[in-house]
């Protein structure tokens, strides 16, 4: 179970604040962080890149129009059955 630490920070006049060195050198692989807004709280997380590959040859459709003509196939696509 990890422990929670509470830090006192001061917010500059831009809104900016700092991450403790510790917590960025053990967790941000890169500059990027995503934020998440929840009411009064602020939840800050490394942003990590999604592989997207996983979800290739996830999904199935039955289509009928020849793949080489994309109108076709995305008109095919859209259609409401």
């Amino acid at each position: 179970m990890q422990s929670q630490v509470e830090i006192k920070n001061e917010v500059d006049k831009q809104g900016k604040l700092v991450l403790p060195k510790e917590w960025r050198e053990r967790y941000l692989k890169s500059r990027v962080v995503v934020m998440r807004l929840k009411g009064a709280v602020i939840e800050i997380t490394p942003y990590e890149k999604v592989d997207l590959t996983k979800y290739f040859d996830s999904v199935e459709a039955d289509i009928k129009s020849d793949l080489s003509e994309w109108k076709s196939v995305r008109r095919e696509l859209y259609e409401i059955r």
